[in-house]
């Protein structure tokens, strides 16, 4: 599909989407709590989506009503072939859930993350001694538990997102854990693993990330909350405020433990007028400058950063590169194909990204299927002289289906 985007003033009120990572960790937590939790959402996004038909096909009890997702957890007469659609959250979080029990299962994917590869993970849950195997590194991966060692060391630099799922899996094995953590990247999220744990009664204790315990047969206990809105989501959002006009955002907490809210010291820093609200915040477009930051611990931001920094007066340089190579697409060299289309011009060096300030135009640009890169492309077009024509614009719907018509809600000229 493909999305048009025009020069445009921005001046809105709009509530944040809600947050997939989350809303993915609530469906998990859900799943293994007995008894029927409730969550309420704002968007369903098609990662999400994916996990309901998940924990479905594992037996749990699921019903939409409205706004609200109700799950009756446990496993019964599960599926054993089992699909993820293309999260890749998804997949490293349930694979350690799955690997809880002395069954057999395959779980696949599609898209992007068919050609993702999965070493990682079948190295780090065969050393728990749980069998798992790959169709040589990549999906399907076939799985058969229980986890037989509980004392671990974890390689957290590839991804944090398999050590998301082994806190949700752990607590609920027969012996007590302990995780050996090196080289830990986007803390953040492991924070907010912990505290939707919280919520659940699962108790996790760390030292500096580096060192995880848990104890063992710890039970989960259904929820009844709203699924807490999207900072990667907002980032896009207060770009918008920050350089085609302005912005109100609601539902949106300061005090998350989602690392992407960053976003609001960056803006700042850049010149953007930042106004903290009750509910959220207002930005306001004022005369941009360059900027600095490190996004090792919150890769998820570089799309926005780039629609940023092409707006800014000098330099900017972004740094975590490193971290972008395994994501929808290579993000980085993706970044700086689609954006020198339309005028900037990116240099990569090392872990390093720099993006100078120039003259924009509107171009005909690919998103590679890759969700944030179409929301980044089509921000960038708010203020780009000529026509933003985005291909493959429907990559959108796998954080923020609405994301197109809430954009023009807010003023956007979008055909």
């Amino acid at each position: 599909m493909i999305q048009k985007v025009r020069k445009s003033i921005i001046n809105g009120l709009i509530a944040a989407p809600s947050s997939k990572s989350a809303l993915q960790r609530l469906i998990a937590g859900a799943f293994l709590a007995n008894g029927q939790s409730t969550i309420a959402y704002k968007t369903l996004s098609d990662d999400a989506k994916a996990a309901l038909k998940l924990v479905k096909a594992l037996g749990a009890g699921l019903e939409m009503d409205g706004s609200l997702i109700k799950i009756t957890g446990g496993i019964n007469k599960p599926a054993n072939k089992l699909f993820i659609g293309e999260s890749g959250l998804g997949l490293r979080m349930f694979t350690p859930i799955l690997a809880l029990f002395d069954s057999n299962f395959e779980i696949t994917g599609s898209g992007s993350l068919v050609n993702r590869p999965v070493d990682f993970i079948v190295k780090t849950l065969a050393n728990f001694g749980v069998d798992i195997s790959s169709d040589n590194g990549k999906l399907p991966l076939k799985i058969k538990g229980p986890y037989k060692n509980t004392k671990v060391d974890v390689d957290g630099e590839f991804s944090s997102q398999l050590l998301t799922g082994l806190l949700m899996a752990l607590p609920l094995a027969k012996t007590d854990s302990e995780l050996s953590v090196l080289n830990l990247k986007s803390k953040p999220y492991i924070d907010l693993t912990i505290d939707i744990l919280n919520k659940f009664g699962i108790l996790i204790k760390h030292k500096n990330y580096e060192l995880f315990q848990m104890s063992g047969n710890q039970k989960y206990k259904p929820i009844d909350l709203i699924a807490e809105g999207d900072w990667s989501g907002a980032a896009f959002l207060v770009v918008a405020g920050a350089i085609a006009g302005k912005i109100r955002i609601t539902d949106i907490d300061l005090n998350s433990t989602q690392g992407d809210k960053a976003i609001v010291e960056v803006a700042e820093k850049a010149g953007a007028k930042v106004t903290i609200l009750d509910n959220g915040l207002e930005v306001s477009k004022k005369e941009l400058f360059a900027f600095e930051y490190d996004a090792t611990d919150t890769p998820d931001l570089f799309p926005p950063l780039v629609a940023l920094a092409i707006y800014c007066k000098g330099a900017s340089v972004i740094y975590g590169v490193n971290r972008l190579i395994h994501k929808e697409s290579n993000r980085a060299l993706t970044l700086k194909t689609e954006f020198e289309k339309i005028g900037a011009k990116i240099t990569l060096e090392g872990d390093k990204m720099t993006v100078e300030g120039g003259k924009i135009k509107g171009a005909k640009v690919f998103s590679h299927h890759d969700h944030r890169i179409a929301m980044a492309l089509a921000v960038a077009g708010l203020q780009a002289d000529g026509e933003m024509i985005i291909e493959d614009s429907e990559a959108v719907g796998k954080s923020w289906p609405d994301f197109f018509d809430d954009l023009s809600k807010i003023g956007g000229e979008v055909l």
